[in-house]
């Protein structure tokens, strides 16, 4: 598949086949999009035609253009490779965007107890099959209200898997409210990542994310981001933002964050129902104008030796992930399940307290095999209108929780975030032929 766009007044031509992005003139650009793209008749002067496919002729040999797509599915595993514990089904703050309720999940706030995540740990263990390396994020609600069960199950975690010959990579994501000297010092040594929640700019943030007497948590949180990111050294961390529709500006946002001394970004598209928040279809061309100026910021950074590490800009078009993982995305429900305070297993956390999609308990060590088939089942190739992409093999059809929250079923790509993530791909090509200009 062909895919041709312009970033401002700069041609591109990428074929989803072998992953390669060409630069390319404009009177290239519109010839293989009417030609190659869209199937249609072109009227272009014929020597005109003939020194355009004599350009492209070497990239045809080479299989860099028109190169046919591999169709392969996802391989079946019975392995788990990673779990979200919840560690409790509480916050301490208030967040009006929040997917989980707050923290409590629709449900009574619950703290998990040790004996719970401990069998959550074991459950990991002995459905991991061979795999050497396995993955635990803990999760909440917030997961530093529960700061000693996390240190106790994470020594047991590397207890109990140096006898089996197992890693452990922990990651834990947090507000920052309670991160203390005694927090820092843990998560630097036992946390492979980091994710910290902060959406950029004081009034931005404190609109959204309040604390339970209602006050702005901003002059709470900044500081202690702050001073983890110093002591964090070269270890992986992420300050992740949500933008709304309130901040439709959010590359301020983002820039904000950078020039606070974050050099590892997320900024977020919100996922909610809640009317005057939501990310809507007529919002949409302001959203992905704005991905167009945190672009050109972005890169403005980078010339002045100021870059930082956006997410969402991070396109990789030399290989990377094998193409089965493509196909597959997350894995959720079938190698990655969520683990809520009762033990209770769910294919991840956007699912948790949803019934429908209980799948077992940690106690019981068994799953509901028809919804782990469901999920397993499901890849890039079942959902809808994936196939005809040109960015199918980097979103790998979208988050499933959100295509079934908002269209009812999991193969059924929400419209409002592919358009987004077209935007965003299209922005970390630019961004990855401009720095490989560069060098």
């Amino acid at each position: 598949m062909i895919h041709v766009f312009t970033y401002k007044d700069t041609h591109y031509i990428y074929d989803s086949g072998s992953g390669s992005l060409h630069e390319c003139d404009k009177e290239t650009a519109d010839y293989v999009k009417a030609k190659y793209e869209e199937g249609k008749e072109v009227s272009f002067p014929r020597e005109k035609v003939n020194q355009i496919e004599n350009d492209l002729a070497p990239l045809k040999a080479e299989g860099l253009f028109l190169r046919e797509e591999i169709k392969t599915y996802p391989l079946k595993s019975d392995e788990v490779k990673a779990l979200c514990i919840h560690i409790c089904h509480d916050c301490n703050l208030r967040c009006r965007y929040c997917f989980a309720d707050e923290g409590a999940y629709h449900s009574e706030r619950e703290f998990m107890s040790e004996e719970t995540a401990q069998k959550a740990i074991d459950f990991l263990l002995e459905n991991s099959g061979n795999r050497k390396v396995l993955e635990v994020d803990f999760f909440g609600g917030e997961p530093l209200m529960c700061l000693q069960t996390i240190k106790n199950v994470v020594a047991y975690a590397r207890e109990k898997g140096d006898k089996l010959g197992k890693k452990f990579l922990f990651t834990t994501t947090t507000n920052a409210l309670l991160l203390d000297d005694d927090a820092i010092d843990f998560f630097n040594r036992e946390m492979e990542n980091v994710v910290l929640s902060l959406d950029g700019r004081k009034e931005i943030h404190d609109a959204i994310r309040k604390t339970k007497n209602g006050k702005g948590s901003f002059d709470f949180v900044i500081e202690n981001i702050k001073k983890f990111v110093r002591a964090r050294g070269d270890k992986n961390y992420y300050v992740r933002g949500t933008f709304t529709a309130k901040n439709l500006d959010f590359s301020k946002d983002v820039i904000f964050l950078a020039e606070n001394g974050f050099d590892s970004i997320s900024m977020e598209p919100v996922v909610t129902e809640i009317d005057d928040l939501a990310i809507k279809p007529e919002h949409l061309p302001a959203v992905l104008d704005e991905y167009e100026n945190l672009c050109d910021k972005y890169l403005e950074k980078h010339r002045k030796g100021e870059g930082f590490n956006f997410f969402h800009f991070n396109i990789d078009l030399e290989g990377g992930v094998c193409l089965q993982k493509k196909v597959s995305a997350c894995g959720a429900g079938n190698e990655y399940f969520s683990v809520v305070p009762n033990g209770d297993i769910y294919p991840c956390h956007q699912f948790a307290g949803d019934k429908d999609f209980l799948m077992g308990n940690v106690y019981e060590g068994r799953f509901n095999k028809n919804i782990r088939e469901k999920f397993a089942s499901s890849c890039l190739f079942t959902r809808e209108g994936c196939g005809d992409c040109f960015a199918k093999f980097i979103c790998s059809g979208g988050c499933a929780a959100n295509n079934y929250h908002f269209e009812g079923d999991i193969n059924k790509p929400y419209k409002t975030t592919c358009e987004m993530m077209k935007k965003r791909i299209e922005c970390g090509m630019h961004v990855t032929a401009v720095k490989k200009g560069q060098k």
